[in-house]
């Protein structure tokens, strides 16, 4: 089974993530991006203001496709419980709002066009845990650091996870990620166990 880790900066994803590592001590834990030479090259962007909006994207999808191929179906396919921090909905609910924000592209319906670049080779999550947390409040915990740590920009990314949940709501599992940190772990663990331990 996959389980994505989901929401916008600042919401506690890495937080539960290793939380969860005392659960379920077996599982193979891993987030996107990943520490490849893709992932660096990530980082990387992550960290230029002037990053070409479409290139990012593509780097976000060459380390996805990495990630599967070396660490999510090689554990899946030996049976083992797969925990991501981060995967293909960040993707969808990040990029979609640079791409819909930037003059360098003239895409439509932005999230559309980057779930179809993926649906040719991605592997969606059995369950999600999405974080739900209030722009404002999350871009004050992440503390405004780069490019995606902003308030307006955050806005457009949570209405894209909306979207997200809205289209496929029997995969979503909501966590209101405005309680305090052990709240919230401990719904999210209650979340897992009901997910793994049917």
């Amino acid at each position: 089974m996959l389980i994505t880790l989901e929401g916008i900066d600042g919401s506690g994803k890495t937080t539960v993530w290793e939380a969860l590592h005392d659960q379920y001590p077996d599982a193979v834990f891993t987030r996107e991006p990943t520490e490849s030479w893709y992932g660096d090259a990530v980082y990387r962007s992550l960290a230029d203001e002037d990053a070409d909006p479409l290139a990012e994207l593509f780097l976000y999808t060459a380390d996805h496709a990495a990630h599967l191929s070396e660490t999510i179906r090689p554990a899946l396919a030996e049976g083992t419980l797969v925990v991501s921090d981060r995967y293909s909905d960040s993707r969808f609910a990040y990029q979609a709002a640079t791409l819909d924000a930037s003059d360098a592209i003239d895409v439509d319906r932005p999230m559309e066009y980057i779930q179809g670049i993926h649906a040719a080779f991605s592997r969606p999550p059995d369950a999600t845990i999405y974080l739900d947390l209030d722009p404002t409040t999350a871009a004050a915990r992440a503390g405004r650091t780069d490019k995606f740590e902003r308030d307006g920009y955050l806005s457009a990314v949570r209405a894209n996870y909306e979207r997200l949940v809205d289209a496929e709501p029997g995969r979503f599992v909501r966590v209101d990620a405005s309680q305090p940190p052990e709240v919230v772990v401990e719904r999210v663990e209650s979340a897992v166990a009901a997910l793994v331990e049917p």
